[in-house]
Parts: C-alpha cells; structure tokens; sequence
C-alpha cells in the first residue's frame, strides 16, 4: 500500500473541492454486451453471475484510480482491488463477501465458491474481512432498470466504488445488461468511468482467454 503524493496530482484542485461534499458521489449506468458471457457461461457450465463479476474487477484493477481511497485525509494506493459482493441465500436474505481476485478466472470462482458456502451456512451481515481494497457489488436480476442509488452511510466520508447488475434484456440479437456504478469525484471523473466501461467490455469480449 502507497500514498497518492496529492500535491503534485494533476487533480489535486479536484481532490481539493470534491472531497469536502457531504456526498461527493457521482452515478451513471450504461448497458454492456454479456452475450457472449452469457452463452461461454451456459456451454461450459460456469456461473454467469462469477464470469460477469470477474471481468468486472478485472477492468477496475486496470485503472489506476479505481485503486485510490481516501483514509485520513489521504489518498491510498492499493496494489490490488478485490470484491465485497452480496450473496443471496435460499432464504432470500443476503450476506456480504469478501472475494480475493485473480487474474485466472478458475482461481476468483473458487475463492467465490468458498465466500458463497460461507454466507449461505452463517445468518451474519458482514463478512471477517473489512478492508476498503475492494469495490462493493450488489446484483439486482429481477429487475432491469436504468437508474439505481446506492446507499451512503453518512457516518464517514466513503470513497470506494459501488456497483450494481441488473437484469439482462434481449435487444437486436444481443443480451444488454444494465451496470450501475457510484464513484468519489474526489478520486474520478467521467473519463476515469468511460475507462473501465471499454476495459470492462473487452473483458465481457473475452472470458473464454
């Protein structure tokens, strides 16, 4: 773990400003292509729900400020970013995770499978692990919406990204699913957003590499 030199960062007047919002979140959702996830997933029995969140983390480990968090006034560089998702349980209550990544995608489903056992044999909240070197995800499946707003807990001032997947829908031939994402200004800005939007479609392009 490293610290942001804010003095010398290009957005340090960014920084500055937007950090001192009550909320200095900003939200956007966009439709991307899970076609091909979709039917790689079906062909070779692998969980739709864990290939789409992979090639989710893997685009956020791929820009850089999607790896800042603010502790303590200052801007920490995490090496690497994991998942905090939530699982639903066959009671229809949910837990949250805490998925370590890696690059291969056998790797990040066995760490998911071991966290998915976990919450479903526990009624806790919270996984053992709280650490911000993460991104929260929620999935919403039964609804395809296109707008969402994650919860802020007001308590503390909150930089890391959230994210939601919503329900696919069939158009022209493809299946788009909706993502919704909540990002600090203080850390972002669109340009960093429309960045992992393409990284993440190309990882959606190629789950079978």
């Amino acid at each position: 773990m490293n610290y942001l030199d804010t003095l010398t960062w290009n957005r340090r007047e960014h920084f500055e400003f937007f950090k001192n919002f009550s909320d200095p979140y900003f939200s956007t959702t966009v439709e991307v292509d899970v076609t091909k996830a979709f039917a790689y997933s079906k062909e070779n029995k692998k969980s739709f729900f864990a290939l789409y969140l992979h090639a989710c983390i893997k685009a956020v480990n791929s820009v850089e400020n999607f790896k800042y968090r603010i502790e303590n006034e200052k801007v920490v560089v995490y090496p690497i970013i994991n998942v905090s998702t939530t699982i639903l349980r066959p009671d229809n209550t949910f837990g949250f995770s805490y998925i370590l990544f890696d690059e291969s995608f056998d790797i990040f489903n066995r760490n998911f499978e071991k966290e998915k056992e976990r919450v479903f044999n526990s009624n806790d909240l919270f996984s053992a692990i709280e650490s911000e070197d993460c991104v929260y995800c929620s999935a919403l499946p039964w609804v395809n919406f296109s707008g969402h707003k994650e919860p802020i807990s007001g308590f503390r001032l909150e930089s890391v990204p959230k994210l939601a997947f919503g329900k696919y829908k069939e158009k022209e031939g493809k299946l788009l699913m909706p993502v919704a994402i909540s990002v600090n200004h203080a850390l972002m800005d669109g340009y960093h957003v429309g960045l992992f939007f393409d990284k993440y479609q190309k990882a959606l392009n190629n789950v079978d590499l």
